[in-house]
């Protein structure tokens, strides 16, 4: 990246409350990193005394069910990605133990060209109940925790449809964050199959191909970097794009997502999937009226646009509610049916 010079610094701050949290950081819609966030659990004093009493922690921690792995050769430098002709992936799944995946660990760290292996989003009380009741995080009591354990991996920047908090556990982490605006500049890749859930930058950040993707130096005139050490966490606000590499032999992360959207709301990643299928092809001057319909209705760039009419009858323009959202999804049912 000495082409493109070093990324800032995200902004820092030491352990936060809620109350400080939703209070000042959530509001503020920024990547925050949280220091010692997480110090005193069990599990990060198991990770400071050493690798094997990590893996001790966790195994005694008795897991309830088998994990899903992910393994890439040793030649793809630790990077989960497509594979060279973007028709599947450059790693291969299986399921297995916990306590067998742990050992592969193990193994690996003992090698010179080591193969990249990950565990990814299990969730956390499913598969180390004993370890969700020892290692809970205050600030976001009700949202269920997610697990990732590997060793020196990284992954393509992408983004999530929440808000998410990632607690480092084990190991270094470096977080690469993007603000959502920077979409064009980060070359998302296929919306079909993608590594991440959601499309991932096609650009790698350690060796920009900057004549192929010229655009991505705007977007890391953008970015912000921070390492987190056991016991740090870092906020990433909502759609927030962000890559990570894990630096060390071992590393885990234990993180949580959310998203705060009335009862009944609609998936907004469908309706993009929808706008695409309705409005992308249509002739230029058709799509244009409808961008501007979509900005009128949808996003209120003129304000209101039921505020002219009395309550009663405005209809889906109404207050939201679980009955509103049912009645469009009726709307739209019945629009499907009779095509």
């Amino acid at each position: 990246m000495s082409e493109l010079g070093p990324a800032a610094a995200i902004p820092e701050i030491g352990p936060v409350d809620a109350e400080q949290f939703n209070r000042e950081i959530r509001p503020a819609g920024q990547p925050v990193v949280l220091r010692r966030l997480v110090a005193d659990w069990p599990a990060v004093a198991a990770a400071r005394q050493s690798d094997e009493a990590l893996i001790e922690y966790l195994v005694a921690c008795e897991p309830a069910r088998p994990v899903t792995a992910i393994a890439a050769d040793p030649g793809e430098e630790g990077r989960f990605f497509y594979n060279r002709q973007l028709t599947g992936f450059n790693f291969v799944k299986g399921q297995g133990s916990l306590a067998g995946f742990l050992a592969d660990l193990q193994r690996a760290r003992r090698s010179e060209r080591p193969p990249a292996l990950a565990v990814q989003s299990e969730i956390v009380p499913e598969v180390l109940p004993a370890f969700a009741e020892a290692n809970r995080l205050a600030l976001l009591p009700e949202v269920v925790a997610r697990i990732w354990i590997g060793n020196r991996i990284r992954v393509a920047p992408h983004y999530d449809l929440k808000e998410n908090v990632a607690c480092n556990v084990a190991g270094r982490r470096r977080f690469t964050v993007f603000p959502p605006d920077q979409l064009a500049n980060l070359y998302p890749g296929p919306f079909e199959h993608t590594p991440a859930g959601t499309p991932v930058s096609m650009v790698d950040p350690a060796a920009p191909d900057l004549e192929r993707f010229p655009r991505f130096a705007e977007a890391w005139r953008h970015a912000a970097q921070a390492t987190l050490e056991p016991g740090d966490a870092l906020y990433i606000p909502y759609m927030w794009w962000h890559g990570v590499d894990s630096l060390d032999p071992l590393s885990v992360l234990v993180n949580y997502w959310w998203a705060e959207t009335p009862a009944g709301v609609g998936g907004p990643y469908d309706a993009l999937l929808h706008a695409m299928l309705a409005y992308r092809h249509l002739p230029p001057r058709q799509r244009e009226v409808w961008r501007r319909m979509v900005e009128h209705y949808v996003f209120e760039s003129e304000g209101d646009p039921a505020a002219h009419l009395p309550p009663h009858a405005k209809g889906i323009m109404g207050e939201p509610s679980p009955r509103l959202f049912e009645a469009m999804r009726t709307m739209l049912r019945q629009g499907l049916d009779g095509r």
